[in-house]
């Protein structure tokens, strides 16, 4: 038994669970990549400034949960606790909205970090795939990302998750709705933290999660009365897009996120086999967020997924993922000579396409046969002294245990003709 064990909050991705995390994410990212999505990758940490500018001071995010540290140099650095802050920046700095072509569409897929209390489903380091489309104001983006997410949770099987769907307006119509809900707010019955949030950032109130909040916030004005009419004819554009698309959602005008920097569309995905933890992603319109950080004016819109509740989802459903065999055939050599000739062809296989694994170790037969079991492999190649000496290995079917014997020459051929 090792002295340390995985930080609190946290867990290791292990075989054979592990294999069902990365089809997960191979899932998500698929109908991306046919859909003119290019792949980046960020450093797992930024400047505070970034976060707390692009995300919001106010939100618990930036004020609770976030990992911040000062290097030997002086600077402060933060974990990464959100995708779309590091993209943005990564796609200013690259200056990859000069190229002309726009929006610039990027998928990515990471690991992020919160300190938050641990439970099933809200953990401290979690993995998510997320999809960013920069520089461009236009319903059948917000869509297109809409539809791909829906189109992704489906491949995998899912069924029984909601897509929530609301607008929080835009910088003309917002102010009016933001005083309003701020005059309601302020009449009621809620500790210090809650009333210094109205002053900040009110919308972050509708979203508390506490039922004695939740409550009270029954007869809560909705930004849905308040919103301009441009604001309207997008939304109503947007949901047009989606529905005829064959695409089903809710309406839900007291959604909100979590994070200060969207606008106009925002949407997410729960599952409710999930209880308290029930968003399996989300995201929405960020019109502003590059000029928060410092950037031109570049209307964006995206999403993340988390990996880990898809994965709980998928399991609440029942739903158990057709994954390729980790290993399809498997080596037993007997004697010197037969390590060095079924080596070779193992990586013959392997160069073919076949995954294929080898009995190391100097095992008996025995013992090779137990490992060629517990590997999963449909068949064992399998050759002593007196095979070679023939010409031919032993092929087991280790499903219905018949045996033939074969040319060596021909092991790579008969394989590939037997697992297509």
């Amino acid at each position: 038994m090792s002295t340390f064990k995985a930080p609190k909050g946290t867990y290791d991705l292990i075989p054979p669970d592990s294999a069902t995390y990365l089809a997960v994410r191979e899932a998500i990212a698929a109908p991306l990549r046919t859909s003119g999505y290019g792949y980046i990758e960020t450093p797992g940490f930024e400047n505070v400034e970034l976060f707390a500018r692009g995300v919001g001071e106010s939100t618990d995010i930036v004020t609770k949960e976030m990992y911040a540290f000062e290097t030997k140099g002086g600077d402060r650095l933060a974990l990464r606790p959100e995708g779309t802050a590091s993209v943005l920046r990564a796609a200013l700095e690259a200056n990859l909205h000069k190229a002309g072509n726009l929006p610039v569409k990027l998928w990515y897929s990471g690991s992020y970090y919160r300190y938050e209390r641990p439970q099933k489903g809200r953990y401290r380091h979690f993995s998510q795939v997320g999809a960013e489309a920069i520089g461009a104001e236009d319903p059948a983006l917000d869509a297109e990302l809409i539809i791909l997410a829906d189109q992704a949770y489906r491949s995998l099987g899912l069924r029984n998750f909601r897509i929530l769907l609301n607008s929080l307006g835009d910088k003309e119509c917002r102010p009016v709705y933001r005083a309003e809900l701020q005059e309601f707010l302020r009449g009621l019955d809620l500790d210090e933290d809650t009333r210094r949030r109205i002053e900040i950032n009110p919308l972050r109130v509708l979203d508390d999660k506490r039922e004695s909040v939740q409550k009270q916030l029954a007869g809560a004005p909705l930004l849905r009365d308040y919103l301009c009419d441009a604001c309207k004819a997008y939304h109503e554009e947007v949901r047009e897009l989606i529905a005829a698309a064959g695409v089903a959602f809710e309406d839900d005008p007291k959604l909100v996120r979590g994070l200060d920097y969207y606008t106009r569309t925002t949407f997410e995905f729960v599952h409710d086999g999930l209880g308290s933890q029930s968003a399996v992603g989300g995201g929405g319109r960020y019109d502003g967020l590059s000029e928060m950080i410092g950037g031109p004016a570049l209307p964006s819109v995206g999403w993340a997924l988390g990996v880990d509740r898809t994965v709980l989802a998928l399991e609440a459903e029942g739903v158990e993922l057709e994954l390729p065999a980790a290993t399809s055939v498997f080596a037993v050599p007997l004697g010197e000579e037969a390590r060095r000739v079924l080596f070779a062809k193992v990586t013959e296989l392997r160069k073919n396409g076949i995954a294929a694994d080898f009995s190391y170790g100097g095992k008996g037969l025995k013992g090779a046969m137990k490992n060629a079991n517990r590997s999963g492999a449909r068949y064992a190649v399998v050759a002593g002294e007196r095979d070679l000496a023939e010409g031919v290995v032993q092929l087991k079917d280790m499903e219905s245990g018949e045996q033939t014997a074969i040319g060596v020459n021909e092991i790579v051929a008969e394989l590939e003709a037997r697992l297509g």
